[in-house]
């Protein structure tokens, strides 16, 4: 097997946007295969100093590795949820930037074993932490086809999630659901014949639903974005690059929550909640990559890039 290398996505745009004090302490929230996190050390001083966080064991391993190679920087195994106890553990107060790359590696999809990718036959795991968690199996042993539907329909945002769920709770039932082989063959068939070869191969949604069901990822953010914008000094940068409209829907909506003022009823004829902006948008509509990005790295063309900075300390 050939692992591709890892090419970060949105680079320029993200380091920019994020490293704005070049002294400062930075978060990188979804270390990965360290793509970012060594962009971020090299544009800052030698008096920087930078958190990565992650709960794969092979990234912890990527980031022990340039811990060693670079003091400023350190490694913590935890999920990016706990952004606000690793921090503290750290010994830090406020930093100067947060960022998150979300989704998933090429190196964790190019290894079948880890089940994220359906171009290779692999188990029916997709947890971005093998040892906690329960695998995709598990949970789809117990799953109702309503539900599943609804996880296919909402984070992968497919069409044909009624008819892909079915398949799939059907090929379970018959003992013919356990690899990923299985699962890309359900959701293919699934999908009606004229649409299999428009676009994206027709298990993409799903495979992509489907992890972020196993990884609780939509929780993981609602918490993680509230925690980091508590934990940003004033005049901070959050940059959060995501994949998946709902993703960044969530993200909009949780920093638009501290980037409006008075919250009162509009049928108020004053403001009687006092309620001041705590952050502001550097740039409201999302940053997506160029023509050349994509061409070099394909993988860009869905990401979405998105800035705050913090106005105030949240109330």
């Amino acid at each position: 097997m050939v692992t591709r290398a890892h090419i970060s996505v949105l680079a320029a745009p993200y380091i920019e946007a994020l490293c704005t004090d070049k002294k400062g302490r930075y978060i990188d929230a979804t270390f990965g295969r360290g793509g970012h996190t060594k962009l971020m050390l090299e544009t800052l001083s030698e008096q920087a100093q930078v958190l990565g966080l992650d709960r794969d064991p092979q990234a912890i391993e990527a980031g022990e590795a340039l811990a060693k190679a670079d003091a400023r920087f350190s490694i913590a195994y935890t999920d990016f949820a706990g952004i606000e106890d690793a921090v503290h553990h750290q010994g830090w107060g406020s930093v100067a930037g947060i960022g998150f790359d979300l989704g998933v590696s090429s190196p964790q999809l190019d290894q079948a074993e880890r089940g994220f990718s359906f171009m290779q036959d692999g188990p029916l795991d997709m947890r971005m932490d093998c040892d906690s968690g329960q695998p995709l199996s598990a949970k789809l042993a117990k799953v109702s086809e309503s539900e599943l539907v609804s996880v296919i329909r909402e984070y992968g945002g497919e069409r044909f999630a009624g008819r892909i769920a079915k398949a799939i709770l059907d090929k379970l039932n018959q003992g013919e659901m356990n690899t990923t082989k299985d699962l890309e063959n359900a959701c293919f068939h699934a999908t009606p014949k004229k649409m299999r070869h428009q676009g994206a191969h027709p298990a993409t949604r799903t495979f992509q639903a489907l992890r972020i069901w196993v990884n609780d990822e939509m929780n993981q953010i609602d918490e993680a974005v509230k925690a980091s914008m508590k934990l940003l000094q004033v005049g901070g940068r959050l940059a959060i690059i995501s994949f998946h409209s709902g993703e960044d829907r969530r993200i909009r909506d949780l920093i638009e929550k501290q980037v409006h003022g008075c919250v009162c009823p509009r049928e108020f004829p004053m403001c009687v909640c006092g309620f001041k902006p705590t952050m502001k948008w550097v740039q409201k509509k999302p940053i997506r990559a160029s023509e050349e990005e994509i061409d070099a790295n394909p993988r860009s063309r869905s990401a979405m890039l998105r800035v705050a900075e913090k106005l105030a300390e949240l109330c």
